[in-house]
């Protein structure tokens, strides 16, 4: 065959694949101990890496369709998040009883008014108005806030252990039931009822581009597997000095656990963005309530069964004012998304509340 009819390869970029291997090298090797110099370095290859792992995450979400392709981004990134809070626990870094319900408290506002309402405020503009499919958002914010409640503000009301914790046996049951729970919305999601979760035909107004070979899917896989990698032990490398940073200017702990759930939720975050950005909001919310989920049904589990199995404390009750706020982030979601069409209205609206939930974790 003459070369002129050959198709051009497509690869993956080579920065893509670099990065992330310049990222595990260097924070086997120590460099966050070698000076504030180094820490920046770190950072930027931090960010590079998380760049890379969502331009994986795509190639790999453009080969296998909706909505199995933003399932794999979430469950991935699920496991940085299990593992970066699991290990700042062992090693006692900030304040290891209260580390796991911060972090996900994080998460859950990062991503029902940070990613949400960047979704809905960047789509707005460029489209005016965005579509979804409702029924799919009703079993995700449904499943949401039942995991919310029993993980994050039961345990303020249980009288079996003195203050906002579980007894042994109570958390060995609600970490059952909240994985129960979310693995029966990844069945509804990707077998059961999968048309929840598909934007209707007539709403998509941009093509998709064309799938990748299943080649470079499975490049982009292994590479992906590697971007996470790094992100996660340059996260690990970079969780010392940002909390003497922290402590150093007097601000609260707290803001190390919306530091660390912002680094790990940036990869889906940025894809989510992108998504609303090409009129495909059916995709971010997907990754939304995927990420949400995961979070509380994959996280919460793990770290319970660290903690008992090292006989650490857990505790995951939040104070009053993040009751507040949480529950405000649910109930304006809610609002938000029950009428299946989106504005930029609901995106500042999302915005103002993470602006707040913010401006109050730092000056509480």
């Amino acid at each position: 065959m003459p070369d002129g009819s050959k198709k051009p390869q497509v690869r993956l970029p080579s920065w893509s694949l670099l990065t992330p291997i310049v990222g595990i090298a260097a924070s086997l090797a120590g460099l966050a101990q070698s000076g504030s110099a180094s820490v920046a370095v770190l950072a930027a290859v931090l960010i590079g890496s998380v760049i890379a792992a969502v331009h994986h995450a795509e190639v790999i979400a453009l080969r296998i369709g909706e909505p199995f392709g933003t399932l794999v981004l979430a469950l991935a990134v699920t496991v940085i998040e299990s593992s970066l809070i699991v290990s700042l626990m062992l090693s006692n870094v900030a304040d290891a009883s209260t580390l796991a319900r911060d972090t996900v408290v994080a998460a859950i506002m990062i991503i029902l008014t940070g990613m949400l309402g960047a979704c809905f405020f960047v789509g707005g503009l460029r489209h005016r108005e965005q579509r979804f499919t409702r029924e799919g958002v009703s079993a995700g914010l449904s499943t949401l806030a039942a995991l919310a409640v029993l993980v994050l503000i039961l345990p303020n009301y249980t009288v079996s252990e003195p203050g906002a914790s579980y007894a042994p046996s109570q958390l060995v049951f609600v970490s059952v039931v909240t994985f129960v729970l979310y693995i029966t919305f990844v069945m509804v999601q990707t077998l059961r009822h999968r048309t929840y979760f598909l934007p209707a035909e007539e709403d998509i107004t941009v093509k998709s581009a064309p799938p990748p070979s299943g080649r470079l899917a499975v490049a982009a896989f292994v590479a992906l597997i590697a971007a996470l990698t790094a992100v996660i032990l340059l996260a690990q490398a970079l969780a010392s000095p940002i909390e003497r940073a922290v402590v150093g200017a007097g601000l609260p702990l707290a803001l190390v656990a919306v530091l660390i759930a912002g680094v790990v939720l940036a990869p889906e975050g940025t894809s989510a963005v992108r998504a609303a950005r090409r009129n495909r909001l059916q995709t971010s919310v997907n990754l939304a309530f995927g990420s949400a989920l995961a979070t509380i049904g994959l996280t919460i589990p793990t770290v319970a069964m660290v903690s008992l199995v090292f006989d650490l404390p857990l505790a995951l009750g939040v104070s009053s004012k993040a009751m507040t706020l949480l529950a405000l982030s649910l109930f304006v979601t809610a609002v938000s998304l029950s009428t299946g069409r989106t504005t930029v209205l609901h995106g500042m609206v999302h915005l103002v509340i993470f602006a707040v939930y913010l401006f109050t974790t730092i000056v509480p």
